[in-house]
């Protein structure tokens, strides 16, 4: 619950109505027990007395009667009108969708037409017309907004059963031979509940609305007794004379429902499991810089990354996802950082043109140096007219980075003229000339294609050809080849590095695969727990690698023939990174480890092109540097 509300409360307008409702809740719960006077009691010689009047702190109506006490008195009645009716709409709305969306077939398409019909009716008047037939009354009232209200919710609630209907685990609990029944209340519903709060939640201050809308034509709550409509409703013939007999419910009716819907967008985030991680805002366009110093320039490589720093900070928590990194990248280089899922890699590639998403990621220290000029912390028109232009990235699913609904020529053409000043024709010229710069047969026709009409490699090689539409310094390919097939595999890599020859690009190039490192890249890099542990030329780290857990990589990389030797596993897990054990963070998965390993700082450190962050190295750097 703690957990709940602190999310609730980072989305300051969903604090503020939370703060706002509780308030007039309180104050609508405390009403019978405030000394106030009779809701009802009239007094025509006290007809319209103003606010602030003697005994009579929001003055009175054109009966004389007390303001506030109406007030309170109608705001308890709406208030308990209002829910009661989102209640009763949500559930038999909720029911009617989970039963609808789990069956399936004739039941589901008789029950939503049914939904269908309903809705194609303006629901005021719809409601306007169950009154008519049910009489005037409030309780009559709350049965005609909680009735036109369940087709919202049936709909709703309906579409998420059908996703959830197919599912894995209602298909296993299907065979363990449960009946409908039970997988209705014990598999769909806790699925579906958080939806339906978040509906409610939404709504309710509609419905509040809409009861006071019925109220105030007459159709609701009846004299004497008031809810906030029927105040409205019976001032609104004293509007200009006396205003503030319209204003006082008028502004509760505000208050109420602007709160409602404000905690209700809350509501929504602090449940969206996507959002767990406190980020209830869109991330910013470029990754939040806190940097106390900027290292001093070194000079070296198109791309000279120096003591990179970058965390997520989710509440009270740090992550230290990247920890002290240091890199260069030379023209016509391409440099492999190899790791398990988790230890920094993606993050680093990302920070250099501040692509990490903020909240919560920021950048705490280090630069990123391209051409001698600092990226860390530059304006985004900088950064924009770097990323796709000079720096350019391939991510590993081209699916989820294509435009579904783009065709894949406009989306190439847009590559290239949201950085240069170039007519339609000549944007498309370019897109043919890529699309067969990277081998794809057929280039005009596919031009037209859409993402979901081309196989995995094809989109892939579109993913490239984009990354190539502006001849870029720098490539940053983020696993490229990790979905796709060991044919397709190798036609990437291979197109890659012809690529880099012909056009002298830089490639930084991030993978699981030492296989693959051993056939693109020059140098590699191995990371662990957002930090660097090894680092040289890939021949002489393949041949011997110097730290455990860069022999331990390798050792885990398949040998096709007849089993010479054993494949084993790397024993333990990664650790987290926003818990690190002192001294070598690999120490718990070492055999070598020592007391030594556990405790104080183990540096980078080396010889030439080799570089260990070991105390007990496999191989000694000064044999194979």
């Amino acid at each position: 619950m703690r957990a709940f509300l602190k999310l609730l409360f980072r989305n300051r307008l969903a604090g503020v109505g939370a703060v706002v409702l509780t308030i007039i809740v309180l104050l609508a719960l405390l009403t019978p027990i405030l000394p106030l006077h009779p809701p009802n009691e009239t007094n025509t010689a006290n007809r319209f007395l103003r606010p602030l009047a003697e005994g009579h702190l929001l003055g009175t109506d054109h009966l004389g009667r007390d303001l506030l006490s109406r007030l309170l008195w109608g705001t308890r009645l709406s208030l308990a009108v209002g829910f009661a009716a989102a209640v009763i709409a949500a559930v038999i709305g909720a029911a009617i969708g989970i039963i609808a969306g789990y069956a399936g077939g004739r039941t589901d398409n008789v029950t939503m037409r049914g939904v269908d019909m309903l809705m194609a009716f303006p629901y005021i008047l719809l409601a306007l017309a169950i009154v008519a037939v049910l009489g005037p009354g409030l309780m009559n009232a709350l049965i005609a907004v909680a009735v036109v209200n369940i087709p919202f919710f049936a709909r709703n609630i309906r579409g998420i059963t059908v996703g959830i209907a197919h599912k894995e685990f209602v298909d296993a609990a299907r065979l363990a031979g449960m009946g409908h029944l039970r997988i209705l209340t014990t598999e769909v519903l806790p699925n579906v509940v958080p939806v339906i709060v978040i509906a409610m939640s939404t709504t309710v201050g509609w419905m509040i609305l809409e009861t006071a809308g019925l109220s105030f034509l007459g159709l609701g709550s009846q004299p004497p007794r008031a809810d906030l409509g029927s105040m409205l409703g019976e001032a609104r013939s004293a509007m200009i004379t006396a205003p503030h007999t319209s204003l006082v419910p008028g502004a509760m009716i505000l208050l109420i429902v602007m709160s409602i819907t404000l905690l209700g967008d809350g509501v929504r985030d602090a449940l969206d499991p996507r959002l767990k991680s406190g980020a209830l805002s869109r991330p910013l366009p470029a990754t939040v810089v806190e940097r106390d110093h900027v290292p001093a320039t070194r000079g070296a490589g198109l791309l000279d990354i120096q003591n990179l720093e970058t965390q997520f900070q989710v509440g009270k928590r740090v992550y230290r996802a990247v920890n002290d990194v240091s890199l260069t990248l030379e023209p016509g280089e391409c440099l492999g950082i190899i790791g398990e899922s988790g230890s920094g890699k993606s993050v680093t590639a990302l920070s250099v043109m501040g692509l990490v998403a903020s909240p919560p990621g920021v950048i705490t220290g280090g630069a990123v140096r391209y051409r001698g000029d600092d990226l860390i912390g530059a304006k985004y028109e900088r950064l924009r007219s770097l990323r796709g232009d000079r720096i350019a990235y391939i991510f590993q699913d081209p699916l989820a980075t294509l435009h579904p609904l783009y065709r894949v020529g406009d989306q190439l053409a847009e590559a290239i003229r949201s950085h240069h000043a170039v007519s339609q024709r000549e944007a498309r010229r370019r897109a043919i000339a890529l699309l067969k710069d990277v081998r794809i047969p057929n280039a005009e026709n596919r031009l037209r294609s859409y993402p979901h009409e081309l196989s995995g490699g094809m989109r892939q090689r579109v993913g490239i050809a984009m990354a190539l539409a502006n001849e870029p310094d720098i490539i940053i390919a983020d696993e490229p080849t990790t979905a796709l097939d060991v044919t397709v595999q190798a036609q990437i890599l291979a197109l890659l590095d012809d690529l880099r020859r012909e056009r002298g690009l830089a490639i930084l190039f991030i993978t699981h695969d030492f296989g693959v490192v051993g056939q693109l890249c020059d140098r590699v890099a191995v990371m662990y727990a957002g930090r660097m542990v090894e680092e040289g030329p890939t021949e002489a780290v393949l041949r011997a690698p110097a730290h455990p857990y860069t022999a331990r990589l390798i050792a885990c990389v398949p040998e096709l023939g007849e089993g010479r030797r054993e494949m084993a596993a790397i024993p333990g897990l990664p650790p987290a990174v926003d818990d690190l054990p002192p001294g070598c963070a690999f120490a718990p998965r070492c055999d070598k480890a020592t007391d030594a390993c556990r405790s104080g700082e183990i540096v980078l450190e080396g010889r030439g092109a080799r570089k260990v962050r070991c105390i007990h190295p496999e191989q000694s750097l000064e044999k194979t540097a």
